[in-house]
């Protein structure tokens, strides 16, 4: 047998539980309503295939083995599981999925919702959201943890899950109104040199990209502060005499109003943020390609005209993607 082939089906462990629960092969057949030789027979096969000793026979009842342990912590798990799929496919008839869990980066949180979670209430009983930084949820897709997953487009698009741009932005110095104007490279040199700069965590996306363009164009910025969500950068620099670099979008996320901020293009080398919807390859039919547009529109009809009244600039260097497109 491959050293990864599964060396179980589900009525073996189900008979393997059976006598963890009661103690004997004789009481584990009663409950099931086969003969005491089928039930040993199915043990022994299973140790065979697992290549292990799942019972200590040597004690009565009997007593589990370290890996017997193991395996009844994780087959209890996958049969409480396997027993819940009839139940949902009975749902599933009824035209809506029975569970839908969407991660989102941090930064769109305020711009699609509540639109998007009401809107999600129509194809879905139960719709889990679940925010935080991209590195932590890229797993949980792969896992099956989550069906869906609006990131930061940093990886390319594995083996098995497809992905739909939303929106690309630039990103962008931001500092206090009374602060000098940022027009090119030696401007922000000057500034960096006389107030403070606020910094995304590294753990977060932007956050990195922000430290490779300050290496690229030859700033070593002392540490001052840091955080890890838009609204502590943006509230940092609305508050206090210091700047950020960021993106559009985690300025509208924070929700600060753009009166207490000035948004200037970031000089040196283009750098830019994708926005894009992540699910797996043809699992959930047309519901991604359907939420993207939907998402994508969200952006188009309430957030972008938001920021673009405040900063006008910034329109020709929004894009909207196309989500039809997989890439």
């Amino acid at each position: 047998m491959r050293d990864d082939a599964i060396p179980f089906d589900l009525r073996s462990l189900e008979a393997f539980l059976t006598v963890c629960d009661h103690g004997t092969m004789a009481a584990a057949a009663r409950v099931l309503g086969v003969t005491q030789p089928a039930v040993s027979q199915t043990i022994a096969e299973l140790e065979e295939r697992t290549r292990t000793v799942l019972f200590d026979r040597s004690v009565r009842p009997l007593g589990l083995t370290p890996s017997g342990a193991v395996l009844r912590q994780r087959a209890s798990a996958l049969l409480a599981d396997a027993r819940q799929i009839s139940p949902l496919l009975r749902e599933t008839r009824r035209g809506n999925l029975p569970l839908l869990r969407v991660g989102f980066v941090e930064s769109l949180s305020r711009a699609l919702m509540p639109e998007l979670a009401t809107h999600l209430s129509t194809v879905s009983d139960y719709v889990s959201f679940v925010w935080g930084m991209t590195a932590s949820h890229t797993g949980a897709i792969l896992n099956r943890r989550l069906e869906l997953f609006i990131r930061v487009d940093d990886i390319e698009t594995l083996e098995g899950l497809e992905k739909r741009r939303l929106i690309e932005e630039p990103y962008v110095v931001v500092t206090p109104p009374d602060f000098p104007a940022i027009n090119n490279l030696d401007d922000l040199v000057k500034l960096s040199l006389s107030r403070a700069f606020i910094r995304f965590s590294p753990q977060t996306k932007v956050g990195r990209e922000v430290e490779l363009h300050l290496r690229r164009i030859g700033l070593d910025l002392p540490r001052s502060q840091e955080f890890n969500t838009p609204f502590g950068v943006t509230s940092a620099v609305a508050h206090g005499a210091s700047w950020a670099i960021t993106t559009p979008l985690c300025t509208y996320e924070s929700g600060i109003s753009l009166q207490h901020l000035r948004i200037y293009p970031l000089p040196g080398p283009r750098l830019r943020r994708r926005l894009v919807l992540i699910a797996r390859h043809q699992e959930l039919g047309r519901l991604p390609l359907e939420i993207a547009r939907f998402s994508r529109d969200l952006l188009q009809a309430k957030v972008l005209p938001a920021i673009c009244d405040s900063i006008p600039w910034i329109a020709q260097q929004i894009e909207l993607g196309d989500p039809a497109s997989l890439r």
